[in-house]
């Protein structure tokens, strides 16, 4: 188990820096119950390795006039690895594409989408998705309204079955 390398402290600090990735470095400290240096050093070894990704601000969407979220399912005529990458790659390329993810089933590819209205998603879902090289189907749900969104690990479960297996 990858987490296993680390120890209650780093699990903590990516925890809270998680929940609120715009706290200082001496409130980190403080919630986690160590000094403010060495929470400082254990941060950057553990965005050196990989642990923690980045920082971002969490944007209300809605706010922002992108009025549309749909959610795309996608088959391809060809799963061959190279047509895999292929469309992974056009679908960084596309804006309105917030998220991409390869499935096991009945769908090649799920595609979380954004836009700012219905004509502006139509309009790429006819001429861009569709229109795609390998896209055998497209089965489009519009979504109503979201009831949770949480970004991240439960680290909860984590701490639960980190006290199982010790």
């Amino acid at each position: 188990m990858p987490s296993s390398r680390l120890d209650p402290i780093d699990r903590k600090i990516l925890a809270e820096l998680q929940a609120d990735g715009r706290m200082t470095n001496v409130e980190l400290a403080r919630r986690v119950g160590i000094s403010a240096p060495p929470c400082l050093r254990r941060v950057r070894t553990l965005e050196e390795q990989g642990y923690i990704k980045g920082y971002h601000a969490r944007v209300d969407a809605h706010e922002l006039g992108f009025e549309v979220q749909v959610f795309v399912m996608v088959g391809l005529v060809s799963q061959a690895e190279a047509d895999l990458v292929a469309f992974e790659e056009r679908c960084r390329a596309w804006p309105l594409v917030r998220e991409c993810h390869m499935l096991n089933g009945e769908v090649d590819f799920i595609l979380k989408c954004v836009a700012p209205d219905l004509s502006t998603f139509q309009s790429f879902l006819t001429s861009d998705l569709t229109a795609a090289e390998n896209v055998a189907s497209v089965k489009t749900s519009l979504v109503i309204r979201g009831a949770k969104h949480e970004p991240g690990v439960p680290f909860e479960v984590l701490e639960e079955r980190l006290g199982r297996s010790a």
